[in-house]
Formats: C-alpha cells, sequence, structure tokens
C-alpha cells in the first residue's frame, strides 16, 4: 500500500480540548472501520495538531479512498500529497 500525508484545514482545532479530539477521532475511526467493512484498503496511522491544521498519515491503495474518508467523515482533504521516501536520523547509516 502506499503512504500520504493528508493536510486538513480545520478552524480551531489547535485549541481543541481532548474530548473534542477524542470525538474526532471516532468519527475517523468509524468510517474507516465502515470502508474497512467494504474491503477498502486504508489505514491511519496518526496525525499531527498544528495551528488550525492537522497533518495526517494514512496507508492506502490510492487517493481517491482519502477523498473518500474526506466526504464521508466530514473532515476537509485540503492537500493530499503521496510519501515518496522517508528519512530519520538512521538514514545516515544505513
Amino acid at each position: 500500500m502506499r503512504r500520504f500525508v493528508i493536510e486538513r484545514d480545520i478552524p480551531d482545532i489547535g485549541s481543541a480540548e481532548r474530548e473534542q479530539l477524542r470525538g474526532a477521532a471516532g468519527q475517523s475511526n468509524s468510517v474507516l472501520r465502515a470502508m474497512q467493512s467494504e474491503g477498502k484498503h486504508i489505514q491511519w496511522e496518526h496525525s499531527y495538531v498544528a495551528g488550525e491544521k492537522t497533518f495526517c498519515i494514512y496507508v492506502c491503495d490510492s487517493p481517491e479512498l482519502i477523498d473518500e474518508h474526506a466526504e464521508r467523515s466530514g473532515f476537509p482533504a485540503t492537500v493530499v500529497t503521496e510519501i515518496g521516501k522517508i528519512i530519520d536520523p538512521t538514514t545516515e547509516k544505513s
């Protein structure tokens, strides 16, 4: 499967309380479970909340599945970018 970073413009997300974030995660997970039960290969790895945006890392078969998740969950997929390579501190040694 391919890996994507999704930039989502979500007003006030940076000041959201823990319960609001839990609710958002639950809503997203509910849609993901439904899509997976339909045989669609899509998985949410994690997200970063920064200012008025979230940056979400997803693994799935195609960007169209991300668009479908955005439509069904109500969370915008403002920019979807496929991740080509990953580097980290250990890259220097490999």
